[in-house]
């Protein structure tokens, strides 16, 4: 398998993917990799590294999306960015994959020109594995697609249950759909139309209804359905509360203890730094004709390599041909 991973995302980049690349390696003689970048500032970080196997090659490209920047007005401004080159090698078959930790809305926006769809996918959309009380959930959509149609929720049910049957290897993965209540009736005419296309749908067995916020990591549901902007808000707050209760419990503790504040509060960091996802390297971009990995601004050279490796495995259990094959026989019954 050879994957396209950005070597100027990130904010540590490109430092973290080129290690993160060189650990994947290392772990699987199965993959290769073509690192995206400017060669001037990727070629002393690999010639440091002392790593000269031939499943590594530097491809250039022109400038990254930053973090600040409008993924719109930079994408149309640097069309041989970084991103931009990792989609175009991945639509012209030169690799099965894209790996990045770079802009998210730049990720989503350079493959959506591509238009890469698996077949049947309207839309496709951002599967975030969170913790929960029990295990994990996935939560989808978390930004790709903010003004979402029913029929991109339905579909996103789907493909979000074969990821957490596959990827996380829950058998029968419970679905739900996000809602103001768990009553039936409840929530706006986009959620009740979307609730009636699951519940008539392939994965309707599996489908329990509606979820409420509280429930996403109280583990009600295995798979969790929603529309990108209330995702994304869901995503962001998770982070954010993660970080100031491990700080506060920090700060408790060490006062408790009386010891050295810097290493207690470096230490619930990490595990506040869980809702960041580093077990998978990131969030899938579901719906896609290939493999996208999506993986946090912070990433380190550990969420870059499980990034690759999470991407290897989509590939391995054939994740998106049960996509279509679902899809398929929603069209069939309909």
């Amino acid at each position: 398998m050879r994957i396209a991973l950005d070597a100027m995302g990130g904010d540590d980049a490109p430092a973290i993917n080129v290690d993160g690349a060189i650990e994947a390696l290392k772990l699987s003689s199965d993959l290769e990799i073509a690192l995206v970048g400017d060669q001037s500032s990727v070629d002393p970080l690999v010639n440091a590294s002392g790593y000269s196997g031939e499943r590594l090659t530097i491809v250039p490209s022109e400038g990254f999306v930053g973090m600040d920047e409008k993924p719109v007005d930079a994408l149309r401004s640097k069309p041989n960015c970084s991103i931009a080159a990792c989609w175009k090698l991945m639509a012209a078959g030169e690799a099965d994959a894209v790996v990045s930790a770079g802009n998210t809305g730049g990720v989503v926006g350079a493959g959506l020109r591509t238009r890469l769809f698996l077949k049947g996918v309207k839309r496709p959309g951002i599967a975030v594995v969170l913790p929960t009380t029990t295990g994990r959930s996935v939560l989808m959509d978390v930004g790709a697609n903010p003004g979402a149609r029913a029929e991109h929720l339905a579909q996103y049910a789907i493909m979000g249950s074969v990821f957490a049957r596959e990827i996380l290897e829950v058998d029968s993965p419970r679905v739900g759909l996000i809602n103001i209540g768990s009553e039936d009736g409840k929530g706006t005419p986009l959620i009740k139309e979307s609730h009636d296309l699951i519940i008539n749908g392939p994965i309707a067995k599996q489908y329990i209804g509606n979820v409420e916020g509280r429930g996403l990591y109280q583990g009600e549901a295995d798979v969790i359905i929603c529309e990108g902007f209330v995702g994304n808000v869901i995503l962001k707050v998770s982070e954010g509360m993660a970080a100031m209760m491990m700080r506060k419990v920090a700060h408790q503790v060490l006062g408790a203890l009386n010891g050295e504040k810097a290493n207690a509060e470096d230490a619930f960091g990490k595990v506040g730094r869980s809702f960041e996802y580093n077990e998978y390297g990131g969030a899938p971009l579901l719906g896609i004709d290939g493999v996208c990995m999506i993986s946090h601004g912070s990433s380190d050279a550990r969420s870059i390599r499980n990034a690759l490796q999470t991407a290897m495995t989509f590939k391995d259990r054939n994740v998106n041909q049960q996509i279509v094959e679902t899809l398929a026989a929603t069209v069939a019954a309909n």
